[in-house]
C-alpha cells in the first residue's frame, strides 16, 4: 500500500498565519470509496515525527506500512467520536441532558457505530499488551518520552514496543511489509516417528 506526499505550504482552505505554524503535507488514502486526498498535519502527531525521522541505520523509525496503520487506527478514532469531551457544551440547555452527536447511542451515525468497531476489532486483534500504547501514540497523540514516564519503561523502550505494537496492527489491516531474504525449504514439521492416518 502506498501513499503519495507532497508538501504543501499554504492551502488554500487553511489560514496564511496558521499555516506557516504547521507542517501540512497531502497525501492519498484508500477509503471505503475509493482513494481520497487528505490534508495531515505531520507536527500533530507523533507517527508523522517518528515516519520522518531517521535513524543511525538511516532507515525511518517506522516503516511506511507501520505509520498508515497507525493513522488509519487514528482516523477511526476521530470518526467514532471516542474522545473525551474537553470542553463546555454551549448548546446544551442548563439543567438538560447535553445534545450533540455521541451524547445518547440512538443518534449516533452508522459512520461513528462501525468506526467504533473497527477501533474495538483493531485493539482486540493487537492484545492487552499493545493496545494502551497504541491508544496513547496513535488516538490521544502522546509523545514516546511520555509514554515512558508514565508507565515507568526505560528510557528508548517505548519505540520498541511501539513498533511491534503497529506491525501487529498492520498485520491486522493486512498492510504487509516489504519480505527480505530467501524463502526456506522447510518440507514438514513432524517428527521423524509420526505417522499418518488414512
Amino acid at each position: 500500500m502506498k501513499t503519495s506526499r507532497s508538501t504543501t505550504r499554504h492551502p488554500d482552505h487553511v489560514d496564511h498565519h496558521r499555516a506557516q505554524h504547521l507542517s501540512l503535507e497531502t497525501r492519498q488514502i484508500i477509503t471505503e470509496d475509493g482513494v481520497a486526498s487528505v490534508l495531515v498535519n505531520d507536527s500533530e502527531s507523533p507517527l508523522g515525527w517518528l515516519a520522518r525521522r531517521k535513524g543511525r541505520d538511516g532507515r525511518s523509525m517506522i516503516s511506511p506500512h507501520q505509520f498508515i496503520a497507525g493513522e488509519k487506527l487514528r482516523a477511526d478514532f476521530t470518526r467514532g467520536n471516542m474522545a473525551p469531551c474537553m470542553t463546555a457544551n454551549w448548546a446544551a440547555p442548563t439543567g438538560g441532558r447535553p445534545r450533540g452527536a455521541g451524547s445518547n447511542p440512538g443518534e449516533m451515525t452508522d459512520i461513528m457505530m462501525t468506526s467504533r468497531q473497527r477501533v474495538s476489532q483493531a485493539l482486540d486483534a493487537c492484545g492487552p499488551e499493545f493496545s494502551g500504547v497504541l491508544m496513547d501514540v496513535c488516538c490521544f497523540l502522546r509523545g514516546l518520552e511520555d509514554v515512558e514516564r508514565e508507565r515507568n519503561w526505560p528510557a528508548r523502550s517505548a519505540k520498541v514496543v511501539l513498533q511491534l505494537a503497529l506491525d501487529r496492527l498492520a498485520r491486522h489491516y493486512g498492510f504487509a511489509s516489504e519480505v527480505r531474504g530467501q524463502a526456506s525449504k522447510v518440507r514438514t514439521w513432524l517428527a521423524e516417528d509420526a505417522a499418518f492416518e488414512s
